[in-house]
């Protein structure tokens, strides 16, 4: 049997407009020029300390830093009424259990506010575990992929990771799972295809490509 990972921001959520929304209120309170969906795209990556060292063209310091992290998350935090579910992502959800198998959701977004808006869409009892970060703010999420899958008791051959950005696809190549791609924003779809796994605009389709590559 399959199980399916799923990533929340980005891949589930359609939450681009308002990440560079607080992207850019982080950036104008250390008196930075703002950005473009476009420049966010180009540049994003994890850890995300690199992601705004990518931007500016220089190291940030521990107290930029520090204003950089709190100031996106309260702005995203403060925004998180506007964010919708991706538009097939209910359909896709239902796929799964539909096939008889079984899915969670991982987020590097923090856990207590990620269970909170997961159950304000209604999609808790579909999961068989919502985990988001705990203490690794802006980290890479191999390692909480690891943890996911050591929680779930679930053996990483049977799993599909499906994400929006390198990030995922690098979690799955680091833990042993099968991923698929979904052209959610995080990346130009050339960036994405590079990368040499599945890559769809679809999160149905996504589930569907999980039945050739999953194991």
């Amino acid at each position: 049997m399959i199980h399916v990972v799923w990533d929340w921001n980005g891949t589930l959520v359609e939450d681009l407009p308002v990440v560079v929304e607080s992207v850019n209120a982080a950036l104008e309170a250390i008196g930075e020029c703002s950005i473009t969906e476009e420049d966010y795209r180009e540049h994003f990556t994890r850890p995300v300390e690199r992601f705004y060292e990518a931007l500016l063209e220089r190291p940030v310091t521990a107290g930029e830093w520090d204003t950089l992290d709190r100031v996106f998350h309260d702005h995203y935090r403060a925004t998180l009424d506007q964010v919708p579910l991706s538009y097939d992502a209910l359909d896709a959800i239902e796929l799964v259990a539909d096939r008889g198998w079984s899915q969670s959701i991982l987020s590097m977004w923090w856990e207590d506010e990620l269970l909170t808006v997961v159950a304000q869409h209604g999609l808790l009892d579909h999961m068989s575990l919502v985990q988001g970060n705990r203490d690794d703010p802006g980290g890479e999420k191999a390692r909480h992929l690891l943890e996911h899958l050591a929680s779930l008791d679930i053996e990483p051959h049977t799993v599909v990771m499906v994400g929006d950005s390198l990030d995922d696809a690098a979690a799955s190549g680091v833990v042993g799972t099968a991923c698929v791609l979904y052209d959610g924003g995080s990346h130009h779809l050339d960036v994405l295809e590079d990368v040499g796994v599945p890559v769809t605009g679809s999160l149905v389709e996504a589930v569907n490509i999980a039945t050739q590559v999953g194991r």
